[in-house]
Order: C-alpha cells, then sequence, then structure tokens
C-alpha cells in the first residue's frame, strides 16, 4: 500500500509526511536518492510505502525550491520587515520579491512595527502598492492581524506559504498572533547590534486545513530569517532577465531606443524615463541598478547550487 502526502519536517533524516487523509507518517527515504545526489526536501509531494514499515519511495517534480530557508513548492511568500528597529533595507526586501517571481511565488508585502515610525512604515507600503503587490501595515494600533488571517485562507491554499525576512522584524510573532495553537518559539532583539536571535532553526510546515478546519488544503511555513542576500554566492538568475523580475518594468520593456538596453542610465530607455516621471518608485530602480551591478560581477564558473534563498 502506499500514500501520497507532503514532507512537513525532517531530521536528522527522518521525515514526518502529512498525508492527504490527515494522517502523520514517520519514515526515513529509500536509499537510493543518495545515489541519484538527491535528498527530499521538506515542501516536497512525496509517496511512501507503508509495508514493512513506512519509507519515502518518489518525489513529485517541484514547482521550485529555495536554498535558504530550505523548501519546495513554494506558492506565496509574505516579505516581511519592519518599519524601524531594525531599520528596513530596502535592497534586501527587493532581492527578497525578485527572487519570488523568478521562481514563480507569489510576493505579498507586510511592514511590522509601523507604531514606531508610522510616516515610514506608509511611504515605504506606498512603493509596493505602487508595484501592484499587495500589502499589509501592522503595528500596535495600526492594521489588523485579522486581515492578514483572512488572506490566507482565502489566497494562500496552493502550496506552500513562506514568511520570509531578516531575524527580528517579527515573522514569528506575527505566526503565533495569526495562529495562536502554534505556540512558536520567539526571541528579542539584540538592543547593540538590531539584530534578532534566530529563534527558526529548521522548516517546519503546518497544514492550514488543520488549522482553518475547512479541508481546503494549503501549508504555512515557519521559517529561518536571514542577515545577508548573496546573489554571487547563490546561482538566482542572470543579469539578462533581471529587468522580467520587476513587475513595474513591464509595460516599458521592448520600447526602449536599444535592444540591448540594460534599464540602468541609457539614453532613449522607456524604463529610466518612466521613472523620471515618476512612474516607477525610484528606490526599487536603486535595487535594480545595485543587484545588476552583483549578477554583472558573477562568473559563469562560479558556485550554481540551486534557486532560492
Amino acid at each position: 500500500m502506499v500514500k501520497k502526502g507532503k514532507i512537513i519536517l525532517g531530521v536528522g533524516g527522518i521525515y514526518t509526511v502529512y498525508t492527504s487523509d490527515g494522517e502523520y507518517l514517520s519514515c526515513p527515504a529509500k536509499g537510493s536518492f543518495r545515489h541519484a545526489s538527491t535528498s527530499p526536501c521538506v515542501g516536497d509531494d512525496v509517496t511512501v510505502s507503508c509495508e514493512d514499515g513506512n519509507r519515502i519511495e518518489t518525489i513529485d517534480e517541484r514547482r521550485n525550491i529555495l536554498i535558504r530557508p530550505h523548501v519546495s513548492n513554494v506558492g506565496t511568500m509574505f516579505v516581511t520587515f519592519a518599519a524601524a528597529r531594525p531599520e528596513p533595507v530596502l535592497l534586501n526586501t527587493d532581492k527578497l520579491t525578485c527572487i519570488a517571481e523568478h521562481l514563480g511565488i507569489k510576493p505579498v508585502i507586510i511592514v511590522t512595527k509601523a507604531d514606531v515610525s508610522p510616516e515610514k512604515a506608509e511611504e515605504i507600503a506606498s512603493i509596493y502598492r505602487a508595484v501592484g503587490y499587495d500589502v499589509f501595515v501592522l503595528g500596535n494600533g495600526i492594521g489588523s492581524v485579522d486581515c492578514v488571517r483572512e488572506y490566507v485562507k482565502t489566497s494562500c491554499r496552493d502550496g506552500v506559504t513562506c514568511f520570509a525576512g531578516a531575524s527580528g522584524v517579527g515573522k514569528t510573532t506575527l505566526m503565533t498572533r495569526l495562529f495562536p495553537n502554534l505556540e512558536l518559539e520567539t526571541g528579542e532583539l539584540s538592543r547593540k547590534i538590531e539584530r534578532g536571535k534566530n529563534t527558526t532553526r529548521k522548516v517546519e510546515l503546518f497544514p492550514l486545513d488543520t488549522l482553518f478546519c475547512d479541508g481546503k488544503g494549503g501549508f504555512i511555513a515557519d521559517t529561518p530569517g536571514f542577515s545577508l542576500l548573496d546573489f554571487i554566492r547563490f546561482d538566482f538568475l542572470d543579469k539578462e532577465v533581471l529587468p522580467n523580475n520587476f513587475p513595474e518594468f513591464g509595460e516599458y520593456i521592448g520600447r526602449c531606443r536599444y535592444t540591448k538596453c540594460t534599464h540602468l542610465c541609457e539614453e532613449g530607455c522607456a524604463v529610466v524615463a518612466a521613472l523620471e516621471e515618476g512612474k516607477i518608485p525610484r528606490s526599487r530602480h536603486d535595487s535594480y541598478v545595485a543587484i545588476y551591478g552583483e549578477l554583472k560581477n558573477k562568473h559563469s564558473w562560479e558556485n550554481k547550487n540551486g534557486k532560492g534563498i
């Protein structure tokens, strides 16, 4: 007998699989995966053999896979950052949205700690609303966690939903408020360096049908934070396709004077013209220029160990 399910946790070579009939199975993977230089990953859809003990037999084709956090088949990414304490680094935020776009993941923006700096929170939120992203602004007395919960319930039932962002911005706290029964561990922010202690050391998925009791599927992940995204170390994408991952560039690409326009500062560039007319947020174009510069310095022989964060 075999059962289909999704890996929701992996520790020490033993994987927890949540099956399509709501059962939790604890099992290893068959040894041939090692010989094929592959291994199961949290988020994988798998087939489990239930004869002579449970064992993962096959892994379905992945729609995407992230490196950091190491999770596959992500459908939605809540890009989460604080309006202050720590100060937001929009370049890192834009790297996250860029990676999500490249991997076919829907980015959703959450600005936390809006009560600490309301004007800054709204200024940043307006940037990403202009791009066309769904945006939530949260803080003490500002915004509603209930709105985020309803969004997850209605719009995040396809694959895995991740919360990604730097340590200390309140991802785990937010998830605990969204789903109090998860009882996730949270940590305090270091006052000296304004970085949070990374309390989430492993990726674990939680079935949404058990959280909402509606049987509609989907999973939510509590994922480790990051301090730095390195486009040189990981093979995210090449500079030639970078413009395609800035959706606000879309209507202008192909309208430049030169066919090989880099959209940096060329004369006759439709993207630069839109920037000067205020149709593209300047911070987003600044991020594009910075990321392009990083990718330009990436050599083809350098490490290519996957696509992700």
